[in-house]
């Protein structure tokens, strides 16, 4: 399938973590209806401890025919937040009009984005946010004890920002690269509350949000979230955000400050170079 001239420039940025055993089926997601729509695969690795990005390279090689592909290294654990900081600013200096969020755990899958690229449903917003709990989504895996905890997370949100929510931060995400520009959002947290923060600081900031359902399992990943501590954590951000919109999200959120989020690129391919 070729590309069109008239496709948006489009970034998909895989932010990877101990995902060796996950990242080859991620990148076996980019069949040739993808590749069409996509101009470049990153996978940003956080420096994981075990062989997560060769396995991505080796796997890129034989998958990846119609669009380039870049292995990046962060040069600090950055954590979730910060690996988004580092691929944003990547796909400002080098033009992309898109960035595609894809997690490198194979819980998302980046066909569910496909119907919604080909109907020209990016058009016009800033955040095109893949969702698990509306009408349409499937999940597979996933216990009923945080499918419920979700639920009322996103109903309290909700209310706090006067809008419908249906995920506060999923495996796929949209965002226009353009939106982005000025890294307003470099003070906010580099854990994986990151997402949240973006999402009260769109609402904020009056851009343009959309929610689409998307397909989600659960089976041999390794998850990194310590329940209820991050959701006293959430619930504290939520508070903030609710007394004090302005303020809460020009303050500085970070645990850890980083003057820029640099990172180095390992390998990378373009499949046109010798045509």
């Amino acid at each position: 399938m070729e590309k069109s001239e008239t496709n948006p420039k489009i970034l998909v940025f895989i932010p990877a973590y101990r995902c060796e055993a996950q990242i080859t089926r991620v990148i076996d997601q980019f069949d040739a209806r993808v590749q069409a729509k996509v101009d470049t695969v990153m996978v940003v690795d956080n420096r994981s401890p075990d062989g997560t990005l060769n396995a991505a390279i080796e796997r890129s090689k034989s998958v990846l025919k119609n669009c380039n592909f870049i292995a990046w290294c962060n040069n600090d654990n950055y954590g979730l937040g910060g690996s988004h900081k580092a691929a944003f600013r990547y796909a400002v200096e080098q033009g992309f009009d898109y960035i595609v969020v894809l997690h490198g755990d194979d819980q998302a899958d980046i066909r569910d984005l496909m119907p919604q690229l080909e109907a020209g449903v990016d058009q016009g917003i800033d955040c095109l946010l893949g969702a698990r709990f509306m009408r349409g989504s499937q999940l597979k895996g996933y216990s009923w004890f945080r499918t419920f905890g979700n639920r009322v997370y996103n109903t309290l949100f909700s209310m706090v920002t006067m809008r419908a929510i249906y995920d506060l931060g999923s495996g796929l995400n949209l965002y226009r690269v353009a939106t982005y520009r000025n890294f307003y959002y470099k003070t906010f947290p580099d854990d994986l509350t990151f997402n949240y923060v973006m999402l009260l600081a769109s609402y904020h900031r009056k851009q343009t949000v959309r929610f689409f359902p998307i397909s989600w399992r659960e089976d041999d990943q390794i998850s990194n979230v310590r329940l209820f501590r991050q959701a006293f954590k959430v619930l504290g951000l939520l508070g903030g955000y609710g007394l004090q919109p302005g303020n809460f999200i020009a303050k500085e959120l970070r645990a850890r400050t980083f003057d820029s989020y640099m990172g180095k690129i390992r390998y990378s391919q373009d499949p046109t170079a010798n045509e």
